[in-house]
């Protein structure tokens, strides 16, 4: 390749021009990316605990290894996640006061040792969800897990007081529990939770609260795909996610789903056979969250299928951004 030679002439003004064009060059370009470090702050990774039951039966599908172990793979890989693992047997249940406080989301697996856990341990997770310190994602059987039912408690008691309150400050709430603990209602039962509100001649109102059952009528688990829904495609949680997925093998679960009223559905499943389930939602509890995602059970593998893992990422990182913002506007340090 041949250069010409600029003519003498020329030099002085062409050599200005260029140390010009770098100068305003140079200058644009670090313009250009303070203004793109201010858009995309370097954050800290989101500090998440996987509570896996680690059931023997999640091994035959999971290749030898735990369903919890699965999701912990996925969020390492997605980048930005502190992922820490426990279990109900490790030390403490693997829920001691370090492992609660390192926590801005813990995602919870249970399905037969649920009466392990204490209705006690469970309200020190509501504690801090209440506290916007915490935020939980209850996936498939935790429906009957002790933070998830406890929670469900808890938002219950907050419905009926703020339902009732009104003008009248002299509340009383008499709760009735369930008859007995994990149980499938029968379709034409009460659902729960209800009130029954009763004034008195003297002013004050007694509610009875009925307490959540935290399941539904009917299951089952023969392997049936079904095809997942998005609701609230608008919703941080469903980005990216396709309007309509299969999931080729999955166990069955049939509404009415005895839980409060969700402030958000996101996902609903449905079966050939007619069944539905609201599989996403979301509940505010206090100045936290509370998200439970249905797929999940431990004979099949659904945490190695791309959709059901985005969700969980996606739901992960949304409820630590809510959970830092909520501490940046009320002061907490956590």
């Amino acid at each position: 390749m041949q250069f010409k030679t600029i003519p003498e002439k020329w030099a002085s003004c062409f050599c200005s021009q260029i140390i010009l064009f770098l100068i305003l060059g140079v200058d644009s370009s670090l313009n250009q990316n303070a203004v793109a470090s201010e858009k995309r702050p370097t954050s800290d990774p989101v500090r998440v605990v996987i509570w896996d039951e680690r059931q023997p039966d999640q091994k035959k599908a999971y290749g030898g290894s735990f369903l919890g172990d699965a999701i912990a793979t996925h969020l390492k890989s997605s980048g930005n996640f502190d992922v820490r693992l426990q279990g109900l047997d490790d030390a403490n249940q693997g829920l001691d006061e370090t492992v609660l406080d390192f926590a801005e989301v813990i995602i919870w697996w249970g399905h037969v040792r649920h009466s392990k856990i204490t209705p006690e341990t469970g309200q020190k997770i509501v504690d801090r969800i209440v506290a916007g310190r915490l935020s939980l994602i209850a996936l498939h059987s935790s429906h009957f897990a002790t933070p998830f039912v406890e929670a469900m408690n808890e938002k219950s008691r907050q419905n009926a007081i703020s339902q009732y309150r009104g003008s009248n400050e002299n509340l009383a709430v008499k709760e009735i529990p369930l008859r007995t603990r994990y149980y499938l209602p029968k379709i034409d039962e009460p659902p729960t939770p209800r009130v029954l509100a009763r004034k008195f001649p003297d002013g004050h109102t007694e509610l009875k609260l009925y307490l959540p059952n935290c399941c539904f009528p009917n299951y089952r688990d023969d392997g049936e795909s079904s095809q997942l829904h998005v609701i609230a495609a608008d919703h941080p949680i469903a980005e990216g996610i396709p309007v309509k997925t299969e999931i080729a093998e999955t166990e069955m679960y049939d509404e009415p789903f005895q839980v409060p009223t969700p402030d958000k559905v996101l996902f609903e499943e449905r079966w050939a056979g007619g069944e539905w389930f609201r599989s996403g939602m979301l509940w505010n509890l206090g100045d936290g969250k509370v998200f439970y995602f249905r797929p999940g059970h431990e004979t099949y593998p659904i945490y190695r299928q791309p959709i059901p893992l985005k969700i969980l990422s996606n739901a992960t990182r949304w409820l630590a951004e809510q959970t830092r913002e909520k501490s940046k506007t009320s002061g907490a340090v956590k």
